[in-house]
């Protein structure tokens, strides 16, 4: 089912419109006092009125896009924070926070995201090796299938007009969960994740492994998207992961990096790209292709709100 808002967004970006993501959730619920656990951001979203403020502050510099605080809230990530039973007691908090943004701030028109990734626990929430290693145990294909499709099914009927999947760099897991978002019956885009490879390569997220990013994101003529990007990666690789999606893709391009550190559980924003810089940034993101744009870990409002000179 397709939402007359989502659709109206969909016209814009055909002809030729630039569209504002949002801003990051997660690193930003930490920069205003929220406390971060094992499971990363998941249970933050208890913290409804704070979260909903986000919400609210990246919608009023312009953000068309909220997307909901899900992304590290899957089952099987609130359970390596000890909350696997709070599921539908987090996530439905995190969605409603949104849908509250938008109501309070008169903007019908605001779409709301669905975040739903293929992110595992943490290997630094267990406490021993022999933790981790009986969790690993239990991630068969099967596992992820059941933890996909309850996260997408429930964003999908709670109120969201999208499924965005992000972070997408493991082609085992991607192929489970694009399945499970076709599931969902409403509109799915997709984000990739790369990073520099030593001789200059765009490469795969994941560094298990070298994949090329051409290659990582074969998967979209397999699917009906209606936006793919590049995402959650630095910015050194955001150009040439623009090109390669053209490439391959006949649709908007989204591009939102991450700007700051990951040490578990905590993001280290001490030294993130200025509002100012990022916007220079974001100029040569739009003029490659890129008609959605936002920011990721480390972004804050006022990344967003100087995207209005784009």
């Amino acid at each position: 089912m397709v939402s007359s808002r989502y659709s109206s967004v969909i016209d814009r970006l055909s002809n030729g419109e630039t569209i504002l993501l949002d801003g990051a959730t997660g690193s930003e619920l930490e920069n205003r006092g929220v406390q971060m656990d094992n499971t990363w951001c998941g249970t933050a979203s208890l913290e409804k009125e704070i979260l909903k403020q986000i919400h609210k502050d990246y919608i009023s510099v312009g953000s068309q896009i909220i997307t909901t605080n899900t992304y590290a809230s899957s089952r099987m990530m609130l359970e390596s924070g000890g909350v696997g039973d709070r599921f539908e007691e987090i996530n439905l908090s995190a969605i409603n926070a949104a849908l509250d943004a938008r109501n309070e701030s008169g903007r019908d028109d605001i779409l709301i995201a669905g975040s739903l990734s293929h992110q595992v626990p943490y290997e630094d929430a267990f406490r021993t090796q022999e933790d981790r290693d009986k969790y690993k145990s239990k991630l068969t294909p099967d596992f992820f299938k059941k933890n996909f499709d309850e996260m997408a099914l429930l964003l999908a009927n709670n109120g969201c007009d999208f499924l965005l999947l992000e972070l997408m760099y493991r082609p085992d897991r991607m192929e489970v969960i694009f399945e499970s978002a076709k599931k969902a019956n409403i509109p799915v885009w997709a984000g990739f994740s790369a990073r520099k490879s030593s001789w200059s390569q765009s490469l795969s997220l994941t560094d298990d492994y070298d994949l090329s990013f051409k290659d990582l994101i074969q998967i979209t003529n397999n699917y009906d998207l209606g936006a793919v990007g590049i995402m959650h990666c630095d910015i050194n690789v955001i150009e040439d992961c623009i090109k390669e999606l053209r490439n391959a893709f006949d649709g908007p391009i989204m591009v939102y990096p991450e700007v700051a550190v990951f040490k578990f559980p905590s993001y280290d924003t001490s030294n993130v790209i200025s509002p100012q810089d990022f916007l220079n940034e974001a100029k040569k993101w739009k003029n490659l292709g890129a008609q959605i744009i936002g920011g990721c870990c480390g972004t804050s409002v006022e990344h967003i709100k100087v995207l209005e000179d784009l």
